[in-house]
């Protein structure tokens, strides 16, 4: 692969990563939080609705597997195409 199918090829890769992060954060903090919520609501974890718990606590759980999930898919992209700090 020459440099500029790599350098395209690098950015596709992290571009799609970063695309599925967004997705996941929408849904979890727009979806779960306001547009899923009354159908959550009906379900209760810890003596409280879904919904809510997913507005108030949830989101903030999943936000921060998201970051320890991207840092460690994108260290595999960064090695995959050459791109990793040494």
């Amino acid at each position: 692969m020459n440099n500029d199918s790599n350098a395209k090829a690098y950015w596709s890769a992290t571009l799609g990563l970063l695309t599925k992060v967004l997705v996941i954060w929408f849904l979890v903090s727009y979806g779960a939080g306001i547009l899923f919520a009354p159908l959550l609501n009906q379900i209760s974890l810890g003596g409280y609705p879904l919904g809510f718990w997913f507005a108030q606590q949830g989101s903030i759980y999943v936000f921060i597997a998201l970051i320890f999930w991207y840092a460690r898919k994108m260290g595999q992209i960064d090695r995959k195409f050459g791109m990793q700090e040494d």
